[in-house]
């Protein structure tokens, strides 16, 4: 293994200065209106409006999709002292039993009783009206995860609801921590394709395309199929070891229907070019090709995807701007090459290019992906 190789293994290789101002907080309108940095290959790239989009890929590629649909996820509430408490529902273990994640952790020992209250009094009364009971809605902490220093807890909900229902009152939409002064509305950390509810952050790729871009793109003959992974403390969960190659991975829930599977099959034995959107799907596609071959799927995935990994599904990617030293990083470093994603990042800052969930798009063109 060379030296740079060695280096891509570390993590402190996957680290870079963002100014504060780069992180945007609120997304662009229309959607597709963002700015897309468009990698052709190792050495050219360009920039364009995301909007842009159907010229700038070919007739007969293939976009997968994530259409997992963000719940409502941050719920607010009380222990029985009254002391105020946070918790992130990240993923249903059994039925009614979440692994979240809790503020103040100190405070949710084994045992602890939370009240939850409703995201707003119009929720509650408009609840009321329509025959929902919206309280009282309470968990017990039952333990603490280790991996993930979250806690198991049982929530109980109101007779007769569902926990659908009940979020609908409760719950708040888990906008990322470093979105801190955002006025967008909860349809605007959805896709608009998002249809299988079940994630706690968006698979943020996706926002940028409108209904009208999707018309397009289907004109253009450039096809899509769906995937569904619901993002969880797998996707956003921080690096912490210096060797990348030992951290563990938080599974997730995906699935790749058979559906999907054939049109794959289709389109690489008619020339076409398999374009994820998003890292969620390239995980997806990725981990249901695991086994050597292409399969569907339908259960947990963990995979880890860094530089020297071997690319079984994915031809391109569009992908937004990640968080330094993050999982995400070393995914999309793996296709394109670290150093040179580095420097893309810095060409992006130096255009004023908005970072992060709600900010601008990448395009990686198969022509552009790193080799050996």
């Amino acid at each position: 293994m060379s030296e740079s190789q060695n280096f891509d293994l570390m993590l402190t290789a996957y680290d870079y200065k963002l100014p504060e101002e780069r992180i945007a907080q609120n997304p662009v309108v229309p959607r597709d209106a963002s700015r897309l940095l468009v990698v052709k290959s190792p050495t050219e790239h360009s920039h364009h409006i995301f909007r842009e989009l159907p010229e700038l890929l070919q007739p007969g590629d293939l976009l997968i999709l994530n259409n997992t649909r963000v719940i409502q996820a941050r719920l607010y509430g009380r222990k029985s002292t009254g002391a105020p408490v946070e918790v992130l529902l990240l993923e249903e273990s059994q039925a009614n039993i979440w692994l979240a994640l809790v503020k103040p952790g100190r405070r949710l020992k084994p045992g602890a009783q939370i009240e939850f209250e409703p995201a707003s009094e119009a929720l509650q009364s408009e609840a009321l009206q329509n025959g929902a009971i919206p309280a009282p809605f309470t968990a017990k902490v039952l333990a603490t995860e280790e991996s993930t220093g979250g806690r198991f807890i049982e929530l109980f909900l109101p007779t007769g609801a569902t926990l659908a229902q009940v979020l609908q009152v409760y719950g708040h939409v888990p906008l990322p921590p470093y979105i801190t002064k955002s006025s967008a509305l909860p349809s605007q950390y959805q896709t608009v394709y998002a249809e299988k509810p079940g994630s706690v952050a968006a698979p943020t790729a996706g926002l940028h395309f409108t209904e009208e871009l999707l018309t397009r793109l289907e004109q253009r003959r450039i096809q899509r199929a769906f995937v569904t992974l619901n993002v969880g403390v797998g996707t956003f969960r921080p690096v912490e070891v210096e060797n990348v190659t030992q951290h563990e991975m938080h599974s997730e829930w995906a699935l790749v229907p058979e559906s999907t599977v054939a049109k794959i099959r289709e389109t690489k034995a008619q020339g076409g070019r398999v374009i994820a959107v998003g890292t969620t799907a390239v995980r997806s596609l990725e981990g249901a090709a695991a086994g050597g071959e292409l399969q569907p799927l339908c259960g947990k995935t963990d995979l880890f995807i860094y530089p020297g990994y071997q690319w079984q599904v994915v031809d391109g990617l569009i992908t937004n701007f990640h968080l330094p030293k993050s999982s995400l990083l070393m995914l999309v470093s793996a296709l394109v090459g670290r150093q040179r994603l580095l420097d893309l990042y810095q060409e992006a800052i130096a255009h004023q290019y908005r970072f992060y969930s709600f900010g601008d798009a990448m395009l990686i063109l198969p022509t552009a992906k790193a080799h050996g």
